[in-house]
């Protein structure tokens, strides 16, 4: 088969349309999500490979957006061996004994396949699923300081003054906490390569917590690893993060095949600062609240800052707020696929 538009646009080709995907496309937005998995908790869901599966499938069919995404979340790998991890609803991901000291390294012990066989048949199931269609599926990662972030924090923060405290007091203690957390990353990725996935995102969703000069001490060296250790494997890679606007530069150094805009940087001002490698975004996920006209509006707004130049994959800032209309979603996508004109031909 020939290759999706997706990926061609990830490789900065010419393509017969603007690909367009959601982050958290599959969530709490889609009341057939919320019927399937009632309230049970999301590591259960993930732990099913069959629910997860169906999951993953709902928004490409009601959407029919240019990729799917995996049913998952970056603590899985955590999850699975054991560190204490779990999602607790309106909280997110929350540590039962948080790492704090050289003898927790011990707890991060290696991610074995037999750890996520879980998620590599969630994988197999859904690379079947799209076969018909030739969607590619992504898989993802969390990228070691974001996880860093929340294992020392024992859970989301606005602070991050546990893990600054680390990074700067004990930077040794740190490199290794990262050390560890790299392979974890690096076995993960691979993993989901190996069973289908034809590209993968690293999500760095807190780096926009540091400053420049931290981004390069603390958190570029592990993301450019985990990057450089998965070349290999020929698929492209995202790198996205949110409030990273005045890190781009910084970030494209990692030497992603595409790098997420949030929305907080015009798309063609977040062009100029990666240098001219393929985007992804960048609207606003509040646009999608106030319904079709205003969604629209915004995705043509995102679209012109985009311009014609190849590269562009149209996607939000940030993942889908769980109170927006699926219908506003689907309104999106198809102005998107009308009149996109990144690298048309």
């Amino acid at each position: 088969m020939s290759e999706p538009v997706f990926i061609r646009a990830c490789r900065g080709e010419s393509v017969a349309h603007v690909p367009v995907w959601f982050m958290r496309q599959a969530g709490r937005s889609l009341p057939e999500y919320r019927a399937l998995r009632g309230t049970g908790s999301i590591l259960e869901a993930i732990g099913d490979p069959v629910l997860a599966c169906e999951i993953t499938m709902q928004p490409v069919r009601r959407y029919g957006v240019d990729a799917a995404i995996l049913f998952s979340d970056i603590i899985v790998p955590y999850h699975a061996i054991g560190f204490g991890v779990d999602i607790v609803p309106g909280r997110g991901p929350v540590i039962a004994q948080p790492f704090s000291s050289a003898a927790d390294l011990e707890r991060l012990r290696d991610l074995t396949d037999v750890d996520i066989e879980h998620v590599t048949r969630t994988i197999d199931l859904v690379v079947k699923e799209l076969e018909a269609t030739n969607t590619p599926l992504i898989g993802f990662a969390g990228a070691p300081f974001t996880v860093a972030s929340y294992l020392v924090e024992g859970g989301p923060t606005r602070e991050f003054a546990l893990i600054k405290t680390l990074m700067h007091a004990e930077p040794l203690l740190f490199d290794l906490l990262l050390d560890r957390l790299t392979d974890i990353t690096i076995t993960f990725l691979r993993a989901q390569v190996a069973h289908g996935a034809r590209v993968v995102q690293l999500f760095d969703s807190w780096a926009g917590a540091l400053t420049r000069d931290e981004y390069r001490r603390f958190a570029l060296p592990a993301t450019e690893r985990v990057l450089a250790s998965i070349a290999d494997l020929g698929v492209p890679t995202i790198l996205f993060g949110v409030g990273t606007g005045e890190l781009l530069e910084l970030m494209s150094a990692a030497n992603s095949s595409v790098m997420g805009i949030d929305w907080h940087v015009d798309l063609d001002e977040g062009r100029r600062r990666v240098g001219g490698r393929a985007v992804q975004g960048n609207l606003d996920p509040a646009r999608c609240l106030g319904g079709v006209d205003l969604a629209v509006e915004g995705a043509r707004e995102v679209m012109a800052r985009a311009g014609s130049e190849a590269g562009h994959i149209f996607n939000l800032g940030h993942g889908v707020l769980p109170s927006t209309d699926p219908s506003t979603l689907e309104a999106v996508v198809r102005v998107v696929h009308e009149e996109g004109l990144a690298g048309v031909r």
